[in-house]
């Protein structure tokens, strides 16, 4: 391109820029205002934001709509002036008013904020109606939002995906990803997984990471679409390579567990730190594990403490759980008791079933609180509703321990624990059997928990079931069975077991011996 020298600077310029600056110089309004933008871009000209706001000021005070708008931007930015919303308000206003439709979508979008001026929701929905109605993609997009949303308007879904689809249709990926939720829930139209699928796919290729992240997904789970880890680690590093924090974290977890890829533990361990660098709290909790257990990383338990920390202060109840750990063992903090229980009650009181029954044994036992049957108790029941098989058997135990237990109520928790396969709440149903206690007796009952027991290792069940072989209660009568029950519980060094095995072995027949000799 032809360029000419300016003497007095020595600043090489192109022949265009000074066709544009001697227009602006007599005047002409449009050439101010491109001669502004020269200056904004580089363009033919070194880059210099104040003489941009001087040029665009110029064309502005002449009415160009425009420049009025480029003015309002570097107000709101902050560009060659300083910072001033009011002022940004001022100018596109100006350019709104004279139907600019950028303008008029900022200046929506200022009233919506409150920026520059109070929130006023009916001048937002005016000024993003006006630029719809010209076609402004971004407009209409909002306006969907707040139909969809009832702010400054009767809420209207028809009308919400009305305007939508305007806007995706333009190539818009927000509508394009508001109507593939759409689709995807049913939510005022008919669910269509199919559709869903094509408006999140042109979102994505866009660079919308929210659509990305959900096209991800899909092909992670296989919802919708052929399970295919390849195409779900393309799509999460997408949007993760834009800072999308979801997109960062299941990254890891597909990396940490190498499902449908190589198991890269030096991956995994990037994205979680990146994830929980953005404030993500389940990669901030697993970026502690890494550090509390060595994992990948030089085992460290203050950086373990510091990130369970900033996700336990998130509300996430594992980091709460974890940071509870900590404070009760001192392990990159120093021990403290009631801190340990701060953190174990917040994340019980969300759920979290090893909180709710850790803090179930310290009440029980007086361990950092003052003992109280009735604090066990509650928590206890809390993770026995959630199915916890330990929890359920101290449900139990409680309830026999305290006056107003109702042994009834305590064979049902155990019973609920032993059908889950907790020994000691099997070896408690079969006492309750054996003894009637809280329940009919039953032999043939009480033999059967035994035995589930004993089978576990359980040695007071072992003695029990060798007697009751013994007997022939509950059960038809086997000396031999008898006899390697009660050996296994003499071996655990239950008392009682060695002497009622040598009765045992005394009343065996010689060929009965020699069999058990030869089996053994």
């Amino acid at each position: 391109m032809e360029t000419a020298t300016v003497p007095e600077t020595g600043e090489r310029h192109t022949a265009e820029f000074l066709r544009v600056r001697a227009l602006a110089e007599r005047g002409v309004a449009s050439a101010q205002h491109s001669l502004g933008f020269m200056y904004v871009n580089g363009q033919g000209v070194a880059k210099n934001d104040a003489l941009a706001v001087e040029w665009y000021r110029k064309a502005a005070d002449a009415g160009l709509e425009q420049a009025q708008y480029n003015l309002g931007v570097m107000y709101q930015k902050g560009q060659g002036l300083p910072q001033d919303d009011a002022q940004a308000l001022y100018w596109y206003r100006c350019a709104a008013s004279q139907g600019y439709a950028p303008a008029q979508y900022n200046l929506g979008w200022l009233y919506a904020k409150g920026q520059g001026t109070p929130v006023d929701v009916a001048q937002a929905l005016h000024w993003f109606s006006q630029a719809a109605s010209q076609g402004d993609a971004g407009a209409q997009h909002n306006l969907g939002m707040m139909y969809e949303g009832g702010k400054g308007v009767a809420q209207d879904i028809d009308a919400a995906l009305g305007w939508y689809r305007r806007a995706a249709e333009q190539g818009y990926a927000r509508s394009q990803f508001a109507l593939a939720l759409r689709y995807d829930s049913g939510q005022g139209l008919a669910r269509d997984p199919r559709l869903a699928l094509d408006w999140l796919r042109r979102a994505a290729l866009q660079g919308h990471a929210p659509a990305q992240f959900n096209l991800a997904l899909r092909f992670d789970k296989g919802q919708d679409v052929d399970q295919d880890s390849r195409q779900a680690i393309h799509w999460y590093g997408r949007a993760a390579e834009q800072g999308h924090a979801s997109s960062q974290f299941n990254l890891a977890l597909i990396y940490d567990s190498g499902h449908g890829v190589a198991r890269d533990e030096a991956a995994a361990l990037g994205w979680y730190r990146r994830a929980a660098e953005q404030g993500h709290a389940a990669a901030q909790d697993n970026l502690g594990l890494r550090y509390e257990h060595g994992q990948g990383v030089e085992r460290d338990l203050v950086r373990a403490a510091h990130w369970y920390r900033q996700a336990a202060s998130q509300g996430l109840p594992a980091a709460q759980y974890h940071l509870g750990q900590l404070y009760d063992a001192g392990s990159g903090v120093e021990q403290d008791s009631e801190q340990a229980v701060h953190w174990y009650a917040q994340a019980a009181e969300q759920g979290h079933l090893r909180a709710q029954f850790d803090l179930g044994l310290r009440y029980e036992a007086g361990n950092g609180v003052a003992a109280d049957a009735a604090r066990a108790l509650y928590w206890y029941r809390r993770a026995a509703d959630q199915e916890y098989a330990p929890a359920q058997h101290m449900v139990g135990v409680l309830l026999d321990r305290i006056e107003t237990g109702d042994p009834r109520e305590a064979a049902h928790w155990y019973r609920k624990a032993a059908d889950q396969g907790h020994a000691l709440a099997q070896f408690a149903l079969a006492l309750r059997y054996d003894s009637a206690h809280g329940v009919e007796r039953d032999y043939e009952a009480a033999h059967f928990w035994y035995l589930c027991a004993a089978r576990q290792g359980h040695a007071r069940a072992q003695f029990n079931l060798g007697v009751m072989y013994a007997a022939g209660q509950g059960a038809q009568r086997d000396e031999f069975e008898a006899h390697d029950w009660l050996t296994r519980a003499a071996a655990a060094g239950i008392p009682g077991a060695a002497p009622y095995l040598k009765r045992i072995t005394a009343r065996m027949s010689a060929e009965q011996l020699a069999l058990l000799q030869e089996t053994a």
